[in-house]
């Protein structure tokens, strides 16, 4: 098993799992437990990590391993987390993802080969440095049957220090990790339905948004915005005279919304139509490059629970915009439903891990 514990695969056992999603504003735990077919939730929490590099709750932050893991260990107890059976998240800013085409090779060593060494173009550091591992995407059958002369490969790195870090956050909080996988692949398996048509998912998060295509549930493009959640946030709190965690609060409960005399629409609308206008560029190219549509976009990561983002970003893209409802793949009840719908663009990433470790228990 590799230190991803196989990104597009795993080992089984264990009842309740846990998904973390180590960001850089806050630290996400999703507990889930099998019951037949169905991804039972048990338990979930989010902590801001911001107070804890002395600074404001939707501050991103840089903390070393050891105050992560104390972090860590305050959320898994303060959501009453029952199990240390867990998979983590890797962030997308930490990795690196690049889908090439290569000549057609059916045995493994030779393909192996090939793509380790196509790989050291991507990777601008030694590959001794890296864990490396690759994804052959499927092709439909030729229509005569011939085997195809090229094959697709989803290629992906990620720095040993990176790896380092988090096992050290996982051994300091007394969990045990079965895998680590990048953020684009939890977020997919959680949020992403459609099987067949192009999606973009639009990933807002603290201090940077991530923007990828999928098709057929392969990331065929990506794409890092260096603006984010927290953005909006310091541009509403100078605006107006708030602290960092009001304006954060204020942009939560808000957000779009005209005549609430908290701050001016003017002013959330100026770091979003940025953000906004840079993932049109992505979207445009995508489409001519491949000549395909669209279908829809999908809007998560912290950004995502901006009140009425949806609705602006429907009228500014004049595309299906949909927010993400990675806890309407889980069993819970009714009455939690509404609270979960509001909070589960912040929880994607967090929600695909459990159920990826879930599918362990088989």
């Amino acid at each position: 098993m590799t230190l991803f514990g196989n990104l597009f695969g795993g080992s089984k056992k264990s009842k309740s799992v846990i998904g973390l999603d180590i960001g850089s504003s806050s630290l996400k735990v999703v507990q889930l437990r099998r019951d037949g077919e169905t991804a039972v939730l048990e338990t979930y929490g989010e902590l801001a990590l911001g107070p804890y590099a002395g600074g404001e709750a939707g501050q991103a932050t840089n903390l070393p391993a050891d105050k992560i893991a104390e972090t860590l260990k305050d959320l898994l107890r303060e959501s009453s987390v029952t199990t240390t059976d867990s998979g983590i998240s890797i962030p997308f800013s930490r990795s690196l993802l690049t889908l090439v085409e290569l000549p057609y090779r059916e045995d493994p060593n030779e393909q192996k080969t090939m793509i380790e060494l196509e790989a050291r173009k991507y990777i601008p550091v030694p590959v001794s440095e890296v864990q490396l591992d690759w994804f052959i995407v499927p092709e439909p059958p030729t229509a005569n049957g011939e085997k195809p002369t090229k094959m697709k490969v989803l290629i992906v790195a990620v720095h040993n220090d990176q790896l380092a870090l988090l096992q050290t956050v996982i051994a300091g909080a007394g969990l045990t990790a079965s895998f680590y996988e990048i953020e684009i692949f939890s977020t997919i398996r959680s949020v992403v339905d459609e099987p067949l048509l192009p999606v973009l998912v639009l990933d807002i998060g603290a201090s940077a948004t991530k923007v990828y295509v999928v098709e057929h549930g392969v990331v065929a493009l990506s794409h890092n915005i260096p603006q984010g959640g927290q953005d909006v946030t310091r541009t509403i709190a100078t605006a107006n005279g708030y602290s960092v965690s009001q304006a954060e609060a204020l942009k939560k409960e808000h957000g779009f919304a005209d005549g609430k005399g908290v701050y001016e629409r003017k002013t959330i609308e100026l770091i979003f139509s940025r953000i906004f206008e840079e993932t049109k560029r992505v979207l445009t190219q995508y489409e001519t490059t491949h000549q395909k549509t669209i279908s829809v976009i999908v809007l998560t990561g912290g950004g995502g629970v901006t009140k009425d983002l949806a609705v602006y970003a429907k009228e500014f893209f004049s595309l299906d915009v949909k927010l993400a409802d990675p806890f309407g793949k889980t069993q819970a009840p009714a009455f939690m439903r509404p609270v979960l719908e509001e909070i589960g663009p912040e929880f994607a990433v967090a929600v695909g891990v459990a159920l990826r470790k879930l599918e362990e228990t088989g």
